[in-house]
This record gives C-alpha cells, structure tokens and sequence, in this order.
C-alpha cells in the first residue's frame, strides 16, 4: 500500500539509482522508483531543492542543511500522515455525528408527530367538553326557567290559599254573626212569649175582675189585641226572615266546608310541588356540582394543552438547531471534500507540467 508521504533523502536516493542505471530521473520514474508513493509536485520540489543545493555545492560537498532538509521533510511527511489521519478521523467522527443527529432528528419529529397527535386528541376532547358544558348549561338555564315558573305556582297557590283562608274566615265571621244574630232573636222572642204570657195571665185574673168592665174595656182590649196581632205578624216574619238567614248561613257553612275541602287539596297539592321543588333543587345541586368539574376539567385540559403547546414549540426549536447544525456540517463537509479535489487536481497539472518542462537525458 502507497504511503502518503516521501523524504527528500528518499528522492535522491532514487535519483541516483535511476542515474547508476542509466535512466533519466524523470517524477514519473522516480515515482514509479519509490514504488509509486509521494506526489508528483513533491517530487518536482525535491528534485528543485536538491538541484538547487548541487548547484550551490557543486556537488561534492555534503551540506549539514541536507540533514536538516531531510528532518523537515520527514516532519512534513509525518505531519501529513497526523493531517489525513485527523481529516478522516473528523470525517469518521462526524459521519458517526451526522448519524446521531438524523436519529434524533428522526426521534424529534417522531415525537413532535406524537404531541401533534395528542394534541389533536386534547382539542377533540376540550371541544367534547365544550360541547357537554354547553347542553349543561343549556339544562340549567331550562331547570332555572322550571324552578322560577314552579317557584311562581308555588306562590300563586299561597296567594289563593291565602285568599280562601281570608275567605273561609269571612264566612266563619258571617256564621257566627248569624249565629249570635239567632240566639239574640230567639232569647228575644222568648222573653216577648215569656212577658206576654204573663200579660195574658194578668189580664185573665183582671178580666175575672173586671168582667163587669167588659164591655167598657172592650174598645180599648180590641185596639190592643190587634196590636198583639200586628207585632205576632211582625215577629213570625222576623221569624221566616232569621230561618232564611239560618239556611243561607247554613248553605254557607256547607260551601264553606267544600272551599275549605278544596282548600285542603290545594295545600296538597302546594305541598306535592313543595316536594318537586326541592327534588328541582337537588336536581340543580346537582348540575351546579357537574359545572363545576367540568369547568375544573376545561381549566386542567387547557393547562395541559398549554403545557403542550410549549413542548412542541421547545421540540422545534430544538429540531429547528439541529437542522441547522447538520447544515453546517454538510456544507463544511462538502467545502473540505472540494478543497481536496481541488487540491488533487493542482498537484496532476504542475506533475503534467513539470513533466512536459523536464529535457530528454542524452
């Protein structure tokens, strides 16, 4: 295998033994003496070095600047060979570099692929979310409007229960009225029967006594009798009158007892709604515990979208630096490889000129 680098002392060595053969010490020869190893332009400058120290020297002299010449050129040689084996340790270290980062990179948009998905997946959930939390709050502005329309019946039935219970009150009054109104009729009749009976009994001992004054009196016991007559006419009408007032007052009573009946039913029924009011409440309870988990669900959900959000942007940030950096490297990588051809390409056309310059030996 070719070395990557030659001596001074080896190219004159060459071009001796080229010369003891009766050759002309061409690059190409001397090349193909040193099997094939060194550059062409190194070879052409060591043969101008060293023609250059002969022609100074005239040849027989050996300088000590040859061995110091030799030194540099195998220091030039070794550090060469150090100059290539770091170019393609650098190459292997950043191929292997390169490797890594198109792996991460690879990972990155992986799991930048795999946040995209969950975040997709998280605003499917918010706007399910948002969806219940609208029929929610639809379904409690309904309960409200059912709660405040039977809140309304429950006090429009307390004002009519109010009212049949000022009613029932008017009517218990009016009875008692009628009542007492009776009882003062009936005491009064009977103390006007009791006195009249007594009257009767008087004026019966008196007419015993006073029969011969009959006929005297007789005038004047008629204008009374027909007085008594006028006031028995008065009183059985007053009578008929307080038994009219009795049946109404007991007709009354009897739709008294039927208002006070559906009275009852309606506190029942005040009392059914009562209870749909409360379970309404509980019902309402209950939805206002549900708003507030699924608000606290929104808050956590959104916390969380939030939270992914700054991590997909971290993670393309990070994959927006590496992009770059392996950019970087690619073009470092792309500029060192032209600087070699280049390079190669320089040393093949000062090797053709040097050769097409070079005489013919005789």
């Amino acid at each position: 295998m070719a070395r990557s680098g030659i001596y001074k002392s080896e190219v004159v060595r060459a071009r001796d033994a080229l010369r003891a053969q009766g050759r002309h010490p061409s690059i190409d020869a001397i090349r193909v003496e040193l099997g094939n190893t060194g550059s062409k332009a190194t070879i052409h400058r060591y043969l101008k070095e060293i023609e250059e120290e002969e022609g100074g020297t005239g040849g027989t002299q050996v300088a000590v600047s040859e061995a110091i010449q030799d030194l540099v050129g195998r220091l030039a040689g070794r550090l060469h060979e150090e100059a290539d084996a770091r170019i393609a340790e650098a190459k292997t270290r950043y191929t292997g570099e390169i490797a890594q980062l198109k792996d991460a990179l690879r990972q990155q948009r992986q799991e930048g692929e795999a946040l995209k998905t969950q975040l997709q997946h998280t605003e499917s959930l918010l706007s399910e979310e948002s969806d219940r939390h609208r029929q929610t709050a639809l379904t409690l502005q309904q309960e409200t409007v059912q709660r405040a329309q039977a809140a309304q019946q429950v006090a429009d039935l307390q004002s009519q229960l109010a009212q049949g219970e000022q009613h029932r009150q008017s009517l218990e009054d009016k009875h008692r009225h009628a009542r007492e109104a009776l009882d003062h009729f009936r005491q009064a009749a009977k103390e006007q029967r009791d006195q009249e009976q007594r009257q009767h009994e008087q004026q019966t001992q008196h007419l015993q006594a006073e029969l011969r004054q009959l006929n005297q009196t007789l005038g004047t016991k008629q204008d009374q009798l027909t007085g008594i007559s006028r006031d028995n006419a008065r009183l059985a009408a007053e009578l008929s009158q307080a038994h009219a007032q009795l049946h109404q007052t007991q007709t009354e009573a009897r739709s008294l007892r039927d208002e006070l009946a559906v009275a009852k039913e309606t506190g029942q029924r005040v009392e059914a709604l009562g209870q749909r009011l409360a379970e309404r409440e509980l019902q309402i309870e209950d939805l206002l515990r549900g708003k507030s988990v699924v608000e606290a669900t929104l808050a956590e959900q959104a916390e969380r979208r939030q939270a992914l959000e700054i991590e997909l942007g971290a993670a393309r940030a990070s994959l927006s630096i590496q992009e770059k950096v392996i950019a970087d490297m690619n073009a470092q990588l792309l500029r060192h490889g032209s600087r070699r051809k280049q390079s190669g390409k320089q040393d093949h056309v000062a090797g053709v000129g040097e050769k097409a310059a070079t005489p013919t030996a005789p």
